[in-house]
């Protein structure tokens, strides 16, 4: 069998990529480790034979499909969140991810590691896969007399070492820091409900309006006076049933629909009247309601204010599903490839807009290769230039962070004339997760060997120096955050969610999805700067 997986690498490959991701499934204690499971159990065939190994292509391909699709998913929040709150958030992070790299260089010389075993553990107590390839990627280039498949090796063994603990490390230090600083989700989740509307359950509700203090004004005046984060759809002015506008006018008797999380409803509700008993929803004899799939490539990348749909159809959308999470929408929403946009327009024109906006599903699940092969060639291009920054000393963004940096950019651009970046949701995770299984298939088994070599010797010190590095780390950035910056504890969850199964509890733990938007906003951060910070860690201690 041995003899047969040496001589077949791709069976190989998928063999440690099926049971790798079997083995992840498996929850003990109510968490599992996911796709991290690949290298544990590429970590097992390695250590079989020596000679068990995957072509390096496969390795490339692997961090450069899932870095890219990271950049174009994450780039629209990452430059929005720069915009918003300044420098403050970029300084906050730089400086949190300096300071564990700082606290790795003091158990360096408190344990004695050396440069390629203290990188390895850093980049696994913080669960950067690409921050390890980056450092790897540049080792193999270096001029080390012939070491450079040893450096390799030790970088492997103390990230194999170091990662369980950098998942749960993560979710230790979230439940400490919960516990001591006392937090109230539900009462956080709703002070930012207008600043991060994550429509989780959205409902609507038939609103008669009663208040005579309403009688008059326009929902636009409204709007501003209440800071609502809803959406109204039909209205009815004494059975006249039409399309409510910012320029509608409300009268008392009025029946009006709004759509929006419950808690928002009830609010406005209580404003403008009360619950009315019949529910215009239900009325589809003019108007009627449809949900179509966004596939059409003219729309992608636009607000919905730009496409000027109150001009060419007599229509309102009201909701968005993307991916699992279903969002109000806005008129700065920007509709991308694959959203569920849900509808209510007069029945003539209902096939138009389906016609308009595509409605289908395999033409929104489709990758336009021009644009997706031009974007990762832009990037490799920049991942291959050196950065100088001093006499003798450069590096270079190589397949990790080149990407990486042109999908964020890409990825905030959405569109350039007729060339549309980004994926479809569905296409952009499925890349992601066969990139990830790529790259932990090749490094389980390039150094599974190693690993089991050094495990009696060096292994419980590597344990014990990335619960250091993880649980600190991640303490000190819920404490510092929210007592010193005031950035709100769920947020802050998002920020120390260095790998998709701590942001996962951290959701849980919340009860919303507003960690993912400290997430989503500080992962791009994050991900360059522990690249960077790994490589400069790793050659400044390989100098001394």
């Amino acid at each position: 069998m041995v003899e047969l997986l040496k001589e077949n690498p791709l069976l190989l490959l998928f063999i440690v990529a099926s049971l790798g991701y079997l083995l992840g499934t498996i929850k003990f204690k109510g968490s599992n480790l996911g796709v991290a499971a690949v290298l544990f159990v590429g970590l097992a065939f390695g250590a079989i034979d020596k000679d068990l190994h995957i072509p390096d292509v496969i390795f490339s391909l692997g961090l450069v499909l899932f870095v890219y699709s990271i950049g174009l998913s994450s780039g629209a929040a990452f430059f929005k969140s720069y915009k918003k709150n300044g420098l403050r958030d970029f300084f906050f992070l730089l400086t949190m991810l300096i300071l564990s790299g700082l606290i790795a260089v003091g158990l360096a010389f408190l344990f004695g590691f050396d440069a390629a075993s203290i990188t390895g553990i850093y980049a696994g107590s913080t669960t950067n896969t690409p921050a390890l390839a980056g450092v790897i990627d540049y080792v193999q280039e270096m001029n080390t007399n012939g070491l450079n498949d040893e450096l390799s090796k030790k970088l492997v063994v103390g990230y194999s070492y170091s990662y369980p603990m950098g998942v749960m490390g993560g979710i230790i230090a979230i439940v400490m820091m919960e516990k001591f600083l006392k937090i109230n989700y539900k009462e956080e989740a709703y002070n930012l409900r207008s600043e991060y509307p994550v429509g989780t359950d959205l409902s609507s509700y038939t609103i008669e309006i009663t208040n005579e203090n309403v009688k008059g004004k326009q929902l636009r005046d409204l709007f501003k006076e209440q800071n609502w984060n809803i959406v109204f759809g039909r209205i009815d002015k004494k059975g006249d049933i039409s399309l409510s506008n910012y320029d509608v006018i409300l009268e008392k008797g009025d029946l009006i629909v709004a759509v929006g999380e419950r808690e928002e409803l009830n609010r406005a509700t209580e404003f403008l009247g009360r619950k009315a008993n019949k529910s215009l929803s239900y009325y589809r004899h003019k108007y009627d309601s449809r949900r179509i799939f966004v596939s059409n490539p003219d729309v992608v990348g636009k607000t919905i204010a730009s496409l000027g749909l109150d001009k060419k159809f007599n229509a309102l959308i009201t909701r968005i599903r993307r991916g699992d999470i279903d969002m109000l929408a806005r008129e700065d929403t920007v509709l991308e490839l694959g959203d569920r946009i849900r509808f209510v327009a007069r029945r003539e024109d209902l096939k138009s807009l389906s016609d308009y906006f595509g409605d289908s599903y395999t033409q929104s699940s489709k990758v336009n290769l021009f644009s997706f092969g031009l974007g990762i060639g832009l990037g490799l291009l920049l991942g291959s230039f050196e950065i100088p920054i001093a006499e003798n000393f450069s590096f270079k963004l190589g397949n990790a962070g080149g990407p990486l940096i042109v999908g964020l950019v890409l990825g905030a651009l959405r569109r350039t004339g007729p060339i549309v970046w980004l994926l479809p949701y569905s296409s952009n995770v499925t890349l992601q997760q066969i990139g990830l299984i790529l790259l932990l298939s090749c490094v389980g088994i390039t150094s599974g060997n190693a690993f089991i070599e050094s495990f009696t010797s060096q292994g419980m010190l590597f344990f014990i120096a990335s619960c250091i590095i993880s649980i600190l780390s991640a303490v000190l950035t819920l404490w510092i955050g929210y007592k010193v910056i005031k950035i709100p504890f769920s947020l802050l969850m998002g920020i120390v969610s260095n790998q998709p199964a701590i942001l996962d509890f951290a959701t849980s733990r919340s009860g919303s999805q507003i960690p993912v938007y400290g997430y989503t906003m500080m992962f791009p951060i994050a991900l360059i700067s522990k690249i960077v910070i790994a490589q400069l860690l790793f050659l400044l201690l390989f100098s001394l």
